[in-house]
């Protein structure tokens, strides 16, 4: 990690749904995804309203104004900008159903070739891992079993040495490297845009009369989520707080911008590295534990 630059690893603990709005295709609540791939992400905005949100339950009202900037609906936002800038969550691990096991961990290379320029645009160390060059509807593993199902799909496995990568997404996500070299798959690009497309969780939903104990007319609809276990990134940058009447935090109060990025990696998921992103928190979705990289 440089003096003001991080990235967060999310690694989701329930399942996720940070909503495109409404559709009309069959699916009425649809997931945010990239415009280019289809590949499921968090638009930064929702991630930096989150961190706020979470930033206002531990902290002064001056130091949230500093770092994030005046709240949009104060009618003051034009006062300043705030002093963190946060990139959209990034997809890098997708947990797919498989009969090799309860589910497998399923990127591809362009994937780990976007984390591998992330890392050196936030002045990190250059991956330390070879993108490897994956043949079409095949894949790669560090376990040894030559067939390997991802959901109806059959396709036939190659063994490889993952180490480097298994070591380097380990890092990032803080899932255990055990874990990782017995659940991750590698596949090509097209086969990670179709799973990334068809496999997320589709929930039908309903609202039921309280008197006549049956669905409400026009009450039912279906919403897509990102499973519990998906693994997504963020990039953090910070620059100097803008707000030159601020007299809080005594560490903020420098106006440097190391204050500001330690005042997100190291203060504000000290206690609690937690994050909740995205609808429905009152049902339990959207957890991530945090995780910070610093580059293998």
């Amino acid at each position: 990690m440089t003096a003001n630059n991080a990235i967060l690893g999310l690694w989701a603990e329930t399942s996720i749904h940070a909503g495109a709005g409404s559709s009309v295709d069959s699916v009425d609540l649809p997931i945010q995804r990239e415009g280019h791939s289809g590949w499921p992400c968090i638009f930064g905005s929702a991630v930096k309203g989150a961190l706020r949100a979470k930033a206002e339950q531990q902290w002064d009202k001056s130091s949230v104004k500093a770092v994030f900037g005046p709240e949009p609906t104060a009618g003051n936002a034009s006062e300043h900008a705030g002093a963190l800038m946060v990139g959209d969550a990034r997809i890098l691990l997708l947990p797919v159903r498989s009969l090799t096991g309860h589910f497998k961990w399923v990127t591809c290379p362009a994937l780990l070739t976007r984390l591998a320029r992330d890392a050196e645009r936030m002045g990190m160390a250059d991956a330390s891992y070879t993108v490897p060059t994956v043949a079409e509807n095949k894949a790669l593993q560090q376990d040894k079993t030559k067939d390997l199902f991802l959901e109806e799909y059959k396709i036939l496995a190659e063994n490889a040495d993952l180490t480097k990568i298994i070591q380097q997404l380990s890092a990032l996500s803080g899932i255990e490297q055990d874990s990782l070299s017995k659940q991750l798959v590698i596949v090509d690009d097209s086969l990670f845009a179709y799973l990334s497309r068809y496999t997320t969780p589709v929930t039908p939903h309903i609202a039921i009369d309280g008197k006549k104990k049956v669905v409400r007319k026009g009450a039912l609809w279906y919403e897509e989520t990102l499973p519990a276990e998906t693994v997504l990134y963020i990039t953090l940058s910070a620059s100097k707080v803008r707000d030159t009447s601020f007299k809080g935090n005594k560490e903020l109060a420098d106006k440097q911008a190391t204050a500001v990025l330690n005042s997100i990696t190291q203060t504000l998921f000290h206690s609690a590295p937690y994050l909740q992103v995205g609808g429905n928190e009152t049902v339990g979705m959207g957890w991530c534990k945090v995780n910070t990289y610093t580059g293998a």
